[in-house]
């Protein structure tokens, strides 16, 4: 501890104990962002996205029946590499990595701290560089971990080359002033799909990271495929199966397309078109708003979903009651439409009070509609109903 040249401080998660910066000394006002501000990026609010990420491998572990080497080449301190290594079963070797020095060294003194000097190895070089040397076909890991401050898709192309046929990749994007919308310009530099400020932009979020990566897979002969999503607090989170062969990147691209959004009336169409006119909406004249290229295959896989349940049942975390929450509503959503509804939003462009989102759901199956709520929003609902009938739905209820 007193090898450092900052505050630290000892947290449990998991089962694991490790030192982290003690983020209260980098804060001299209220604006400031201690995990940035840190000499080593650490954030506890990310829990959560570390618990499921330990449920994800242990389910696509026992899913190959076989065990995994693990890659997370943006490690700050650590924590993250630590946990797979101790909570994982079935874990061959886990490789950490920060161009950071002082992470580097911090990632060190937690493997070492947990002792697990033996299957950890920890490494201090460029993110890209150190996916690169990992290229080789027999070198390659069965499962690559980018959690980054901001975008993913910097590392998105090492990580594919990096990854074995059949492994799997999950991605963190905290951009999401970018993918939502805030800024459109910056979201089609980053992942070539534009964004829509839409009730749903935290689906399109998903899906626009999705496409970007299916995208640049194909580039490399990769298809891919969407095993668990989510969007929790600041981000969203995507885990995917990547399988080699030119068949698998066609069908992938054969998910890609475009969401024809209506301002006016809600009214939203899906077009799977690699290329795509903005189009008047049929239901009120209007011009619709479009959002895409970006992925509309699924982006849950319903057994994968049911195998993260089963760890986690197993599981005494911290945050398990959410975590069981959210597996829930991700689960009674995986065979559901594209895009979702808001109650609030709708209520706001009507003038009306605001209904409770269950009745929304459980009228509209009373008029012989599929419905069910969605994890990407507390008043958001999925409906095969047409939005003219939600709206009257809605107005029925107030």
């Amino acid at each position: 501890m007193s090898s450092f040249s900052f505050p630290t401080e000892v947290v449990a998660e998991g089962k694991v104990e490790v030192v982290v910066p003690r983020l209260k000394a980098f804060v001299s006002k209220p604006s400031d962002y201690a995990p940035s501000k840190a000499p080593v990026f650490y954030n506890p609010v990310m829990e959560l996205n570390r618990d499921l990420a330990v449920l994800a491998v242990q389910a696509f572990q026992r899913t190959i029946g076989d065990d995994v080497s693990i890659c997370e080449p943006l490690a700050g301190c650590g924590v993250r590499g630590v946990r797979f290594a101790r909570e994982v079963e079935g874990v061959e070797k886990v490789v950490v990595n920060d161009i950071n020095r002082e992470a580097y060294k911090l990632a060190r003194f937690n493997v070492e701290k947990n002792g697990l000097a033996g299957s950890v190895s920890v490494d201090n070089e460029d993110a890209n560089s150190l996916l690169s040397r990992f290229g080789a076909p027999k070198k390659r890991f069965a499962y690559v971990d980018i959690d980054p401050f901001g975008s993913p898709m910097p590392f998105v192309d090492s990580a594919l080359r990096a990854l074995r046929s059949g492994g799997l990749l999950a991605l963190t994007a905290t951009d999401l002033t970018s993918l939502c919308g805030v800024y459109p310009r910056v979201c089609v530099r980053r992942y070539c799909g534009m964004p829509l400020r839409t009730e749903y932009c935290h689906e399109l979020a998903v899906r626009l990271l999705a496409g970007a990566l299916a995208k640049a897979a194909a580039r490399y002969d990769v298809g891919v495929d969407v095993a668990f999503s989510h969007s929790s607090e600041h981000y969203v989170r995507l885990y995917a199966l990547v399988t080699s062969g030119a068949k698998k990147a066609d069908a992938s691209l054969g998910n890609m397309g475009f969401v024809h959004h209506c301002y006016a009336c809600f009214h939203r169409e899906v077009v799977v078109e690699m290329f795509q006119c903005r189009k008047i909406c049929p239901e009120c004249g209007e011009k619709m708003a479009v959002a895409g290229p970006l992925w509309l295959g699924r982006i849950v896989d319903y057994d994968f979903v049911a195998s993260i349940e089963t760890e986690a049942r197993s599981r005494d975390f911290r945050g398990k009651r959410s975590i069981r929450r959210l597996l829930e509503l991700i689960k009674g959503e995986t065979d559901s439409h594209v895009t979702y509804y808001v109650v609030d939003a709708i209520c706001d462009k009507l003038g009306l009070p605001v209904p409770s989102v269950k009745k929304v759901v459980e009228r509209l199956e009373e008029a012989g509609f599929g419905a069910c709520l969605t994890h990407f929003h507390p008043s958001g609902f999925r409906t095969d109903a047409p939005a003219k009938m939600i709206k009257e739905v809605i107005v029925g209820l107030v």
